[in-house]
């Protein structure tokens, strides 16, 4: 049994704190609610300096806000009410300027997806719509719950990439940290030797002791230049032809792995939105929109005509042949069978699972390539200068 500490409302509005014994947290909050208030955060204490480190994200505050408020509204307490709520209980600085913000508009007579969409650095286009198309329905709860549910899913697959990107920046930031302290420390070392004691070098002793001297030398105008060359290269991405040439460039490198994410992201947003009741044209717009990869992205654009005229999602897609054809076979078969929603989201999680073991796979040998490649850089500075002192001392190498 663990103790679980939360933060509460009651039907009055005032907060309430405290802490409960439970096996898990799905027991917890059952007891919290039997107690005759509304659990909005349930969650283990953190001790120590966890807590002091514990900063979240904008994502992180985002999914808090999305979770608390579908809790508050479920438990039949109006928008505005809950809005002040979470205002009070809120940890983030910035997060509370937002629902400060959005609670000032919606007393000033807007909506709430009015009053959401002056903050889009915060709330995407498909969040507004989802929050809009509940408005309309009458079903607003209910809409929170899908949208919690999507950006939890989302945050699962981004975190699960960025973790499995973490070794590999690792050995190569170790890698590079030990070229650069051999060039720069130990080999000048041996070229004094070198100098003192006179003779020939081998070719490759001689072209590394010239970028060691190169790097010494220079280091103040190289990490300058690269930092504009990085600089240029990134205002150069952000351009149209610059981001086209990007895209295209991973779609080669990373076809399998990028073609996976693109599906995954496009199918689970759409399918989220349809499930909501947005409109099937508004919600291919929105779907596009969370497409990061241009290519896909335009090849998906030109099939909303198609479906304008009446020609259904599933052919213009394959005629498009941007995602698998499993995907597109799937999809096929949810628009025939009326249930388009359910197999986009069954295609979304079948996507999810292939790309995390597409990102394996790929990290799998990523990794000794990474290896491989420092090795040999290594390898070839060590044999470099044992050559050279042989040859020195004539000795057989």
């Amino acid at each position: 049994m663990a103790m679980y500490s939360y933060t509460a409302t009651t039907l009055e509005g005032a907060i309430v704190e405290g802490v409960v014994e439970a096996s898990d947290e799905r027991t917890a909050v059952e007891k919290i609610r039997n107690t005759g208030v509304i659990p909005i955060k349930v969650s283990l204490p953190r001790e120590g300096l966890g807590k002091t480190f514990a900063m979240r994200s904008s994502r992180g505050d985002l999914l808090t806000f999305t979770t608390e408020l579908s809790a508050l509204l479920g438990a039949g307490l109006p928008i505005d009410r809950s809005l002040n709520i979470l205002s009070e209980i809120s940890e983030g600085k910035q997060m509370k300027e937002v629902i400060n913000s959005v609670l000032k508009g919606i007393r000033e007579g807007s909506s709430f997806s009015e009053a959401l969409q002056k903050h889009p650095a915060v709330f995407s286009k498909l969040y507004v719509s989802m929050v809009r198309a509940g408005e309309a329905g009458g079903v607003l709860d209910i809409v929170l719950e899908k949208l919690n549910e999507f950006l939890e899913s989302a945050k699962e697959l981004k975190d699960s990439i960025v973790s499995a990107m973490v070794y590999p920046l690792i050995l190569t930031v170790t890698g590079g940290i030990s070229i650069i302290i051999l060039l720069t420390f130990v080999i000048p070392r041996f070229s004094a030797i070198f100098k003192e004691i006179g003779g020939s070098l081998p070719l490759s002793t001689q072209v590394i002791l010239t970028l060691s001297q190169a790097l010494r030398s220079w280091w103040w105008v190289l990490f300058p230049v690269a930092a504009v060359a990085l600089v240029l290269l990134r205002l150069y991405a952000g351009t149209e032809r610059g981001a086209l040439r990007w895209d295209e460039l991973k779609l080669r490198l990373l076809g399998d792995v990028v073609t996976k994410l693109e599906t995954a992201r496009f199918c689970r947003t759409l399918g989220t939105l349809l499930r909501s009741g947005v409109p099937f044209l508004q919600a291919l717009g929105n779907a596009k929109d969370v497409i990061g990869n241009r290519i896909i992205a335009g090849s998906v654009e030109s099939i909303t005509k198609n479906v304008r005229e009446g020609r259904g999602v599933a052919g213009p897609l394959m005629e498009a042949r941007v995602f698998p054809q499993l995907a597109l076979s799937m999809i096929k078969v949810g628009e025939e069978t009326g249930q388009l929603d359910s197999m986009l989201l069954k295609v979304a999680a079948t996507y999810e699972k292939a790309l995390r073991d597409a990102v394996k796979r790929f990290m799998s040998l990523l990794e000794p390539a990474i290896i491989l490649s420092m090795g040999i850089i290594i390898a070839f500075i060590v044999v470099s200068m044992l050559m050279a002192v042989f040859s020195i001392l004539e000795l057989p190498f």
